[in-house]
């Protein structure tokens, strides 16, 4: 069953997937795509840790999440925190992603299909969507929401909130059950007939 939080920053994503992982009553592993590449990077690692219970067990997957997935038991339950950074470390990675001297000539990036950015993006996350359905326990997979605020300033930030965006559409579409998570509220997006059960075991903060 899949599981999508999706809110800003600091909504209360990362505490609302730790206490639905917790009710699923199952082994729990916590797949982190975090890369710590400063200290203020180090000490929201070090947040989150703390909020989680430590008899978890925790993969690192900056890169190759669906590789990570494979390796892990279709029956536990899995959260991965979150699909954000994966996507940002790939796309800084993507050897398709414009050069500088691109970026100083348009005011846009591809403007009719952002998709065109990454393609093997697209394909990564297509891969790993067919591994997430295809499991027996819970997943619960944290996201954010990168295009309420202002618009980025460049034409790769632009791209990032565009693939980001439509990354997202796919998965809530995808999803058993989807929240946008506001403020430490969940609020509900979507809801399968299979997902019955597990709404039973919301966090307290469901509204």
């Amino acid at each position: 069953m899949l599981v999508v939080l999706t809110g800003g920053a600091r909504s209360g994503k990362s505490r609302a997937a730790v206490e639905i992982a917790t009710n699923t009553a199952m082994p729990v592993v916590f797949v982190a795509t975090a890369e710590p590449l400063d200290d203020d990077m180090v000490s929201r690692i070090e947040l989150h840790r703390a909020e989680r219970p430590s008899n978890w067990e925790t993969i690192e997957a900056t890169r190759d999440l669906p590789s990570a997935m494979s390796s892990v038991d279709c029956n536990v339950t899995v959260v991965i925190d979150c699909l954000t950074l994966w996507i940002a470390t790939l796309i800084s990675d993507d050897p398709l992603k414009p050069t500088d001297a691109v970026i100083d000539e348009t005011a846009t990036l591809i403007s009719d299909d952002p998709l065109k950015l990454a393609d093997a993006i697209t394909d990564e996350v297509g891969l790993l969507l067919e591994q997430l359905k295809a499991r027996d326990g819970v997943t619960v997979v944290v996201t954010n929401e990168v295009g309420s605020g202002v618009v980025p300033a460049t034409a790769l930030g632009r791209a990032y909130r565009d693939l980001l965006g439509l990354v997202n559409q796919t998965l809530v579409t995808a999803a058993d059950m989807a929240y946008l998570v506001v403020a430490g509220r969940l609020l509900l997006l979507r809801q399968a007939a299979s997902a019955l059960t597990l709404r039973a075991n919301m966090p307290s903060t469901g509204g």
